[in-house]
């Protein structure tokens, strides 16, 4: 996706991360800013593992692993960086800035099982799915039917950035996918795999008779709705209070994680439905 334009966010927009960013980013300013999307580097370490690590808190996940992973296939998704540079400055400079946005990529879950990382995403989701006693065997018999692969889909970006920048970055990984199949790369999948951001309001704190429920990244309530199986479970005690301020109206929001699968072919028609979403 090296290159492509995504939409501009406005300067009334502030771009917040969900993790710690006292190293690389101030937090909570005004905005106006070109975004693009290009295939990750080596530069783009720092701010990849930060999007892992804000997707999985304190879990046991070897994040600088998966980063390696996710970089080392630089023909398979995206990171969104800033795109507008002043004429004098070199845009290859830009590159190696360090600063992302955001990454929209997927790792083959169902090979490379010798992985740590692998190994400690598939068993840690396993984990999880025993709260969900439906979800658990289907879970299972799904990540273990080698014959059906399965894509640990990421789709992490700084909170506020418009969901109509997932269009793009989702367009051109279905297209990165076709092109590695055609090179036989392993990149054929049946499902799907996400784990979903979202906060709860308890509806016993506010006068309404359910449960709000905010998802991170709006776009990601459409792609729930094809999930053919799912859970959630809460990350409040993981949630160290660098994750963000989650009170509204003075009521904190609750975070959890939504793991769905879906069927990979259906990538397309979401990308539609999300189209029609953010219009």
């Amino acid at each position: 996706m090296s290159g492509s334009k995504v939409p501009k966010v406005s300067k009334d927009e502030e771009v917040e991360s969900d993790a710690s960013m006292d190293d690389i980013y101030s937090g909570n300013e005004k905005l106006q800013v070109d975004f693009e999307g290009r295939n990750p580097i080596d530069s783009d370490f720092d701010g990849i593992k930060q999007m892992l690590n804000q997707l999985f808190l304190n879990a046991t996940i070897n994040t600088n692993e998966l980063t390696d992973l996710l970089i080392a296939q630089n023909y398979v998704g995206s990171v969104i960086w800033q795109s507008d540079v002043d004429d004098e400055e070199d845009e290859s400079d830009m590159d190696d800035s360090g600063l992302i946005f955001g990454i929209t990529s997927v790792l083959n879950i169902s090979q490379k099982l010798e992985k740590e990382s692998i190994k400690q995403i598939r068993q840690y989701l396993l984990e999880k799915s025993q709260s969900a006693a439906d979800a658990a065997g289907k879970l299972k018999e799904i990540l273990e039917d080698v014959d059906h692969p399965v894509g640990f889909l990421v789709n992490e970006r700084f909170i506020n950035i418009p969901p109509m920048i997932s269009i793009p970055l989702l367009d051109s990984l279905q297209k990165e996918i076709n092109r590695a199949v055609t090179k036989n790369m392993p990149f054929k999948f049946e499902y799907f795999l996400m784990i979903l951001k979202y906060y709860k309001t308890d509806a016993k704190k506010k006068s309404k008779n359910f449960d709000e429920v905010n998802f991170s990244n709006p776009e990601e309530e459409v792609i729930a709705k094809d999930a053919i199986l799912s859970f959630d479970y809460s990350v409040a005690e993981a949630d160290t209070g660098l994750t963000g301020n989650w009170l509204e109206d003075d009521v904190a929001l609750t975070p959890y994680r939504k793991v769905i699968v879906f069927e990979a072919r259906k990538l397309p028609e979401i990308v539609g439905r999300i189209k029609e979403f953010v219009e």
